[in-house]
């Protein structure tokens, strides 16, 4: 009784330290949500938040995860194209405009979770985070399966790389991602043929 109680007070303590961290990302720039703030607007202690999280870049990892798993469960067993079951051109076109929707909503969330890796102890690649190689491996089956003559892994890395340039990041923190999602469907044509449409 006494560890399901337990259990039961970590989930919420997780949740409320994620709907804090997401609310202090809504009102104040990244480099300003630290672990305390974060732990005060819980209403926890510091040791909580870190006993939980290991350190603010896990927090932000984890708070991007929470976000980037509805899109990882559509495209595993939703309807096509995102899911299964439409030509590869066709889904690849869905995910990237679902990715660059994604990356609008999110923007303060991407800075802080990029600031809190560069400014960590142990600074790890951005190419190493669990969504971004989840991403990376769809992207490249996608291609290789339309176009097995490409090297559909560099072909992935430098459409996924495009979220982080200067000009296309402030363009998806103004809210423009329709903008890019219409760019990927262009360069996905070129690609992979005519069948894919605009996302």
């Amino acid at each position: 009784m006494e560890e399901r109680r337990e259990r039961a007070d970590a989930a919420r303590n997780r949740q409320a330290i994620l709907r804090a961290a997401e609310e202090l990302l809504r009102r104040h720039p990244p480099e300003q949500v630290s672990i305390e703030r974060v732990a005060a607007e819980a209403g926890v202690g510091k040791g909580t938040v870190f006993h939980r999280f290991g350190s603010r870049t896990g927090l932000m990892r984890e708070l991007m995860n929470e976000r980037a798993r509805e899109l990882e469960q559509a495209v595993a067993e939703g309807p096509p194209p995102l899911g299964p079951g439409a030509p590869p051109a066709e889904r690849l076109v869905a995910f990237l405009a679902e990715v660059a929707a994604l990356a609008a909503r999110n923007g303060n969330l991407l800075a802080a979770h990029e600031h809190a890796v560069l400014t960590s102890k142990s600074p790890e690649p951005r190419e190493s985070h669990p969504i971004y190689l989840s991403w990376h491996r769809h992207v490249t089956a996608l291609i290789a399966e339309g176009r097995p003559d490409v090297d559909a892994g560099l072909i992935a890395h430098m459409l996924l790389g495009v979220l982080h340039m200067e000009p296309v990041a402030s363009s998806l923190r103004a809210g423009a991602h329709e903008r890019l999602a219409a760019s990927y469907a262009d360069l996905v044509r070129g690609l992979l043929g005519g069948s894919a449409g605009r996302g």
